[in-house]
């Protein structure tokens, strides 16, 4: 079995306390603590010290160093304290010796991959993937089946090898996005992979690296071997909504729910609440309290109904119940914090996150509050929220200095931000998610040219990355400039992306620079219809208005601000447009 990266990397779990490492994703206890051999015994003790002083790059460097003329274990060692320190040259050059002298052993095959991954280097990753998966197989092949259950040895080592692939799908996504994922994944285990559980696992990939026609072909491929098999179905009715084949959506989740009427009657709920039928949804899942389905999971379900129909009072209501009953968790209390925030309570909504600053949602809870704080100028208060959870959690530093630096930009402070991000590179060299997110706050700050300079630097080398794609076409778009140039470039991360709302949007984006306001309205209807993004909204309202159809861009605009009511670009549109809309 495969662990989370985030809970494999426990390598200081032997007493190391790295005040500077970032967060980390890989290895286990017993690797962390095992003893070097000898000859380096004393460098590595070096490179401890430097992680007991918080010096994470010159321990991952170190390591890197000793790795490099060392056996499995310094390797494996060497690649688990790169790993949590997200220090990615060293972490590449560690995982490339491990796997060169373990080339057979999975995990350092699946930490390869993941590395690789977050150095976009894909054709990399998509070996170490096949080879797992050869490994897993001939593994599980030979290993004896099960005592109790049905189906043969074959079928019970194709079980076990599924299980495998989708555990280490779930480690890759921690570390890239879905596109890359899927592209690796797919070259690895196509064309040989034939099986239900596999071609549904990469359907639903494909649906989250919005590929829906790519998701139906996997669905109907897997429908062949099992008609009525329901994660197939489920995949392919989803994938007819993110197309805006509502008809065949609806009709594949009504099949689905003839199968398997708990399972198939929630999932027709879904299909329904993602078409906008609210209503319809609702009535399903009231039905499905009376049938044998599970109450709390229908209550749950209800209540996140309500909360994205933007009902708020409703949700609050349920939530409530569920956490009075027992049936909620952390979640759901985070969800209250929410709609007190959304509800313009910021007292509530932060008197509800301090409750969650030490929950499994303390990061998600504390972002939120300091984005609160600062709304207010506490400026101090808001950053300390971060830093003083980053003391104490190491293992989370980098994804908070990241939101820290948004934070700030968000707030009219670009400049701070991008100082910020200057000191996280030094700690992290090369990090791509530090390159970009100073790209787009470069832009935020007003430095439109360097921001375009900086995403041109980062598609040289990676050239088909359909977010860089899509993030310098959509610069060049908003700022008009080089509109073809720009469009040129948002189709090549739709090629990537086919139903990415944020490409479709760009892409809207463009046409209505371009003055082409039917297709604008158009491209950025049918954005908002998959994403419901509140910005989206505001730009599909803009095009609409535009255009002449002025009472739709109110009605547009008026149902993502009831879901989305706290949006600043989507508030920052109707100020412009209706200045005296409250």
């Amino acid at each position: 079995m495969i662990k989370s990266l985030r809970t494999l990397t426990l390598l200081l779990a032997a007493g190391l306390a790295c005040a500077g490492c970032a967060g980390p994703k890989s290895a286990t206890r017993e690797a962390a603590s095992a003893p070097p051999p000898a000859p380096s015994a004393a460098l590595t003790a070096s490179a401890d010290a430097a992680l007991k002083r918080g010096d994470c790059r010159e321990a991952s460097e170190s390591y890197a160093r000793l790795a490099a003329t060392g056996d499995v274990q310094l390797a494996r060692r060497a690649t688990q304290v790169a790993m949590a320190c997200e220090h990615l040259p060293a972490a590449w050059q560690s995982a490339t010796r491990w796997r060169t002298l373990a080339p057979n052993d999975r995990e350092a095959n699946a930490l390869y991959a993941a590395v690789a991954l977050k150095l976009y280097r894909t054709a990399d990753a998509r070996i170490a993937i096949h080879q797992f998966w050869q490994v897993e197989a001939q593994t599980n092949a030979s290993a004896p089946p099960p005592k109790t259950g049905v189906g043969g040895a074959t079928a019970h080592a194709d079980e076990r090898t599924a299980r495998s692939m989708t555990e280490l799908t779930a480690l890759l996504l921690e570390e890239s996005d879905a596109p890359a994922v899927l592209t690796a994944m797919s070259g690895a285990l196509e064309p040989t992979a034939n099986s239900t559980d596999t071609l549904t696992l990469l359907g639903e990939l494909s649906l989250a690296a919005y590929d829906g026609d790519r998701a139906a072909r996997y669905a109907q491929q897997a429908l062949q071997h099992d008609p009525q098999d329901l994660s197939a179905l489920r995949i392919l009715a989803r994938a007819y909504v993110m197309q805006g084949n509502s008809t065949q959506a609806v009709a594949t989740a009504r099949q689905a729910k003839n199968h398997d009427a708990q399972r198939g009657g929630l999932e027709l709920a879904e299909v329904l609440a993602s078409l906008g039928r609210s209503e319809e949804a609702h009535q399903e899942l009231e039905q499905l309290k009376g049938s044998g389905a599970s109450p709390e999971e229908v209550d749950k379900r209800l209540a996140l109904l309500a909360y994205n129909s933007g009902d708020y009072k409703e949700a609050r209501l349920r939530f409530t119940e569920l956490l009075t009953t027992g049936e909620g968790n952390d979640g759901t209390a985070l969800y209250l914090a929410d709609i007190a925030a959304r509800a313009g309570d910021p007292d509530a909504a932060i008197a509800a996150y301090r409750r969650l600053y030490d929950s499994s949602v303390a990061l998600s809870a504390r972002s939120r509050a300091a984005a609160l704080l600062l709304d207010r100028h506490s400026r101090t208060e808001a950053l300390a929220l971060l830093d003083d959870y980053a003391a104490d959690h190491p293992e989370d530093e980098l994804d908070l200095t990241l939101a820290k630096a948004r934070l700030l930009a968000d707030h009219g402070e670009a400049d701070a931000g991008l100082e910020v991000l200057k000191a996280e590179a030094e700690r992290h060299p090369q990090h791509p998610s530090i390159e970009y997110d100073r790209a787009v706050i470069l832009e935020q700050g007003g430095h439109v040219h360097e921001s375009v300079e900086a995403l041109e630097h980062m598609l040289e080398k990676r050239p088909d990355d359909p977010t860089l794609l899509n993030a310098l076409g959509y610069t060049l778009a908003d700022h008009s400039l080089e509109l073809p140039h720009a469009e040129v470039l948002i189709r090549r991360a739709l090629a990537v992306q086919p139903d990415s709302p944020a490409a479709l949007d760009s892409l809207g984006w463009v046409r209505f620079r371009e003055g082409d306001m039917k297709a604008a309205t158009t491209m950025l209807g049918r954005a908002y219809a998959v994403g419901h993004d509140p910005e989206i909204a505001a730009h599909w309202g803009e095009a609409l208005w535009a255009s002449g159809d002025q009472a739709e861009a109110r009605r547009v605009w008026a149902a993502a601000l009831a879901r989305d009511p706290e949006s600043k670009p989507l508030k920052a549109t109707i100020q412009r447009f209706l200045p005296d809309a409250h």
